[in-house]
């Protein structure tokens, strides 16, 4: 009796204690599985590194550079590899700025300068300078001065986008060293003082009176050229029309000439087919004419007609048809 009770009392005892230890050995795999479980999260978590389009990340290890994590998805060592520095890399603006600035005509203006730039170089931009927007307006401040100062106070109003693509093209040179691209520099205002200004409007109000001037006497000149144009073009006018008269008058000449001409050789074939008539024909002639001429003269009061030219005049007709008749026949 007694030994079937120890024999139990054993049993149980046994019983309990491999059910204590299959329930150790599951909490102990259930422990293990969890650290597993957050090992790998963890690892994925520092391991595995998603970079924004606007962004570069730089990553270190053991406290020195490594390497430049570009956009998209970038695996890392975990807990070796650490993103140090998340650099944006978009275009930005300086705030606007005013700089003093003396001109190479010794006149103080201020100048409103703004600059456009952007990080193309993370690991540069971060170990190289330690404020980019400090580091560029200082160099920015320095190479406007200088490049104010080659220009006088006139020059600089007029020629505002020469200077900015100088301003530009140095201090692009100059952010080059810290991974920094310069895209654009402004000069936005040039500022003067009253008393420069008073003496720029008494420049301008003198420059309109010269141009004026010059104006009114071009105008002047322009005048008294078209005057000897058109006198030239009238006395072109009044020769050609003397010319024409000229030209008329010889013709006239020469008409009569060759009329006379022909009247004579008809004279000379009549004389030789019968010269009688035809001297007569000719002294009729003749006379008539001295008598137009005498009864034309202002001085003439009385004209006395000889008879014998009177009955010639009855046969003038008959002479001239018979005249007529022979130059036909020579035709």
């Amino acid at each position: 009796m007694l030994w079937r009770i120890g024999d139990g009392i054993r049993y149980q005892h046994k019983t309990r204690v491999e059910l204590g230890w299959k329930n150790g050995r599951g909490i102990m795999e259930i422990t293990l599985l969890l650290l597993v479980l957050i090992l790998v999260v963890l690892t994925i978590y520092f391991g595995v590194k998603i970079v924004p389009q606007s962004e570069a990340f730089v990553v270190e290890r053991f406290g020195k550079y490594t390497q430049t994590l570009a956009a998209g998805l970038n695996l890392i060592i975990p807990f070796v590899d650490l993103v140090a520095h998340r650099v944006n890399i978009l275009e930005r603006q300086l705030p606007e700025f005013r700089i003093s600035v003396i001109t190479k005509d010794n006149v103080e203006v201020w100048l409103e300068s703004t600059v456009f730039f952007r990080v193309v170089d993370a690991a540069q931009s971060v170990y190289r300078i330690e404020n980019d927007d400090l580091a560029i307006q200082t160099a920015a401040t320095s190479i406007i001065r200088s490049a104010a100062g080659k220009l006088d106070l006139d020059a600089l109003q007029s020629s505002r986008d020469a200077m900015n693509q100088e301003i530009e093209s140095n201090l692009r040179e100059a952010a080059k060293v810290w991974g920094i691209e310069i895209t654009r520099t402004e000069i936005l205002n040039i500022d003067i003082d009253e008393q420069t200004k008073d003496a720029q409007r008494q420049q301008l109000n003198a420059e309109r009176q010269r141009r004026a001037a010059v104006a009114e006497a071009e105008g002047e000149k322009r005048s008294i050229e078209l005057k000897a144009e058109a006198a030239l073009y009238e006395a072109e006018k009044e020769a050609e029309a003397i010319r024409v008269t000229a030209d008329a008058e010889a013709y006239a000449i020469k008409a009569r000439a060759e009329a006379q001409a022909q009247q004579t050789r008809l004279i000379a074939s009549a004389i030789a087919d019968d010269g009688q008539p035809a001297i007569n024909f000719e002294v009729l002639m003749q006379q008539v004419k001295a008598l137009g001429s005498l009864a034309g003269s202002e001085n003439a009061k009385t004209l006395v007609v000889p008879s014998d030219v009177t009955k010639a005049l009855g046969s003038l007709e008959l002479l001239k048809d018979f005249f007529t008749s022979n130059a036909r026949e020579e035709k």
